[in-house]
């Protein structure tokens, strides 16, 4: 029924070896050719000038040597024979798209070399001749109204004179222009109704361009030409299944198509990306029929997602003197809770470290609830007419925390916005959000280093912390697990304590007192955290990818506060940062681990500097390899008794290296890195180099599994 309504017993050694000796015998039972067969073993291209890199023409030779790994073509692939049809038809291909981006009579030559049953071809390449546009001329139907919007639309365009010209930037500008018409009601307006003629006759170097818009498509004839029409929106139809019981009126707020209104791609998208994020419904199909010469009705059909879910999540980690860390999480979520597209979710996390052989526990678990509303509370969707919708965002979560050397338990609670601006920019603002945090069973101990050091104390203590806070994101793809070249940069913010602060007048002159609210300090703090990053992806399909990632955040305690408490502190080492080390393992700075209060590692600081580079590389199927390195390290923004070294000094910087394998199936990456330190700050001078003779060796290597990417 469906509801209609109008709007992962030998030892290593043998074991590489046995791999690699199956690889050699499958590769050479592969490898048969018959008389006058070469086996293509590599392509070489060779560019005259400077104006085209050779890896840009790469991509158009129709026949490439088969993948290989470490030099050892891949199990079961069979070789490349040599074609001269295929050199030829690269060379084809290679002048076919110098032409398309602008060098006119381009040459391509090939040459061929023969050793020992293999082929190795080099082309060479000699772009041809580049012409600038001296003077643009156009032809418009006779339509005046149709003129009209052409001309308005001219001070867009993307065509000017003094610019080479070329088929690619010509299409692109086809493209802008058709898509322009369409939001101004032309419905069914695309480039095929552009023709573009260059007269190249001059002696100058230079081309007059003709662009001609026509009444009929280039596949098309004159005969059945009419003029372009602008469209109205007709019936619009809005179904969805009837086993989905949300409340209509919020699908019609959703929908942005009247009936009347005028054609517009624009807001058909709109639509589109509205109802989409909903979440409610796994496919959005928005099909647009002409009934008339200028009349379009529109047929929204909404098809059921799966409304109830679970989802689960691992972490995993161990090092060499058998410190294990596992991380489960679970999560059950609802898309339509209370039959409005609300999106809740509970969540429950463990945190567990643990040694095999010694008495020494971490325990750690939280339960999270989150509500995501679709749409700003206090205004309706309507008012908001671009694809991205505002949600609220209502959160409770509560998490107790048992160490060897003091138990915890903390409540928090949020409320905000989240959104987007355009595809590419994402938001979250906190007006409101706290943590009431409550320590117990601290050890005798911890407890006389707390009493010996004021920052200690302040972060591991009793404490209020109301404020706000919120999110800047930046991205050149938002996809989950992107396939191209992109960057991005991210800006976390945290400010607390100073609306508590406005009903203290004066502050105490002891600077061991501190304002309370119902006997419990309240914190006051200033943190910021930014996140930049860029990976680079380049190679045959675009396979290979060397990501770089810089990071920097800090955190000030004033006032009512010393420093900013634990939670808000900053960490290294884990999955996701310097992976020679355990979460929480490194820092601060080159300060001794503080084993005599923590038995399990808890190095956390105020300030923090990380760097990571990684090099990603295809193996064979689904299966991928990483090489990366880490640099950085955690500090004390101010001198913390008892703990000289603590702040920043280029010295205390620490670096790791490691390799990683990762299981990319598209929707999903699970991966497992293992880091080796390098140079680990804390040790005397002439002892913090760790050599490759003790990389697994003394706690100098990390192992960690982990889903997605590190960075």
């Amino acid at each position: 029924m469906r509801k209609s309504v109008n709007f992962v017993g030998m030892n290593c050694k043998n074991l590489i070896l046995a791999v690699l000796s199956g690889a050699l015998l499958t590769g050479c039972a592969a490898q048969r050719l018959a008389e006058g067969e070469y086996r293509l073993a590599g392509n070489k291209i060779k560019v005259e000038g400077k104006q085209v890199s050779s890896s840009e023409l790469a991509s158009y030779l129709a026949q490439k040597p088969s993948s290989s790994l470490f030099g050892i073509r891949k199990p079961g692939t069979p070789p490349v024979v040599l074609s001269e049809s295929q050199v030829d038809a690269s060379m084809d291909n290679i002048r076919n798209h110098l032409e398309y981006i602008g060098y006119y009579g381009s040459q391509v030559t090939s040459d061929v070399k023969y050793k020992d049953k293999k082929a190795y071809v080099t082309y060479f390449v000699k772009p041809g001749k580049q012409y600038r546009i001296r003077s643009i001329g156009y032809e418009l139907p006779d339509d005046p109204e149709f003129r009209q919007e052409f001309e308005s639309d001219l001070p867009r365009t993307t065509i000017k004179e003094g610019q080479i010209l070329s088929e690619a930037s010509l299409e692109a500008e086809t493209v802008r222009s058709a898509e322009f018409f369409r939001n101004r009601g032309y419905f069914g307006f695309d480039k095929s109704y552009y023709f573009c003629e260059a007269d190249t006759l001059s002696h100058d170097g230079t081309a007059a361009l003709v662009m001609a818009i026509r009444d009929y498509p280039r596949s098309g004839s004159p005969d059945n030409a009419k003029p372009h029409r602008k469209f109205t929106i007709g019936q619009v139809t809005l179904s969805h299944p009837e086993e989905v019981p949300i409340r209509t009126y919020i699908l019609e707020e959703l929908n942005v198509l009247r009936p009347g209104m005028p054609y517009s791609e624009r807001a058909v998208n709109a639509t589109y990306s509205r109802l989409s994020n909903l979440s409610v419904f796994n496919s959005v199909n928005i099909a647009m029929n002409p009934v008339s010469d200028d009349v379009v009705d529109c047929d929204i059909n909404l098809l059921n997602g799966g409304v109830q879910g679970f989802k689960a999540n691992l972490e995993a980690s161990v090092n060499s003197t058998g410190l294990f860390g596992v991380s489960p999480q679970l999560n059950y979520y609802h898309r339509n809770f209370f039959h409005g597209g609300e999106l809740l979710n509970l969540g429950l996390k463990g945190n567990f470290q643990f040694k095999l052989r010694e008495p020494v526990r971490s325990t750690e678990f939280s339960i999270s609830s989150t509500l995501r509303i679709p749409k700003l509370i206090g205004l309706p969707n309507s008012l908001f007419r671009g694809p991205n919708l505002p949600h609220t965002d209502l959160s409770l979560g509560f998490s107790y925390q048992d160490r060897p050397e003091y138990k915890r338990m903390m409540i928090t609670t949020s409320f905000g916005y989240t959104g987007s601006l355009g595809r590419n920019f994402f938001y979250q603002f906190y007006p409101f959000q706290a943590n009431i945090v409550r320590l117990f069973s601290v050890s005798d101990s911890f407890a006389e280093r707390l009493v010996e050091d004021l920052f200690l104390l302040n972060a591991y203590s009793d404490h209020f912390d109301v404020g706000l806070g919120g999110m800047l994101y930046y991205t050149t793809d938002a996809s989950a697990i992107p396939k191209r070249s992109y960057r991005y940069g991210r800006f976390n913010f945290d400010v607390s304590g100073n609306v508590l602060s406005l009903f203290n007048a004066a502050m105490p002159t002891n600077t061991l007192e501190q304002h309370t609210i119902w006997e419990v300090p309240y914190a006051q703090y200033l943190r910021g955290e930014l996140q930049l990053g860029q990976t680079f992806r380049f190679g045959d399909g675009d396979t290979q990818a060397v990501a770089f990632r810089f990071l920097v955040g800090a955190g000030y305690g004033y006032g009512n506060s010393t420093t900013v408490p634990f939670e808000k502190q900053f960490y290294a080492g884990g999955a996701n940062s310097m992976r020679g080390w355990q979460a929480r393992a490194l820092g601060p700075g080159r300060v001794e681990p503080w084993t005599e209060y923590f038995l399990i590692p808890s190095q956390t600081g105020d300030f923090k500097m990380e760097a990571n580079v990684e090099y990603r590389f295809p193996i064979v199927w689904k299966l991928e390899g990483a090489v990366f390195a880490d640099a950085g390290n955690v500090w004390d923004l101010r001198k913390t008794v008892g703990f000289e070294g603590s702040n920043f000094s280029f010295d205390s910087i620490a670096a790791d290296w490691g390799m990683g394998l990762r299981v990319n199936l598209d929707f999903i990456l699970v991966r497992i890195d293992t880091g080796f330190k390098v140079y680990e700050p804390c040790r005397p001078a002439d002892e913090r180099l760790v050599g490759p003779e003790l990389w697994l060796k003394g706690g100098n290597f990390a192992i960690h599994f982990g889903v997605g990417y590190p960075f």
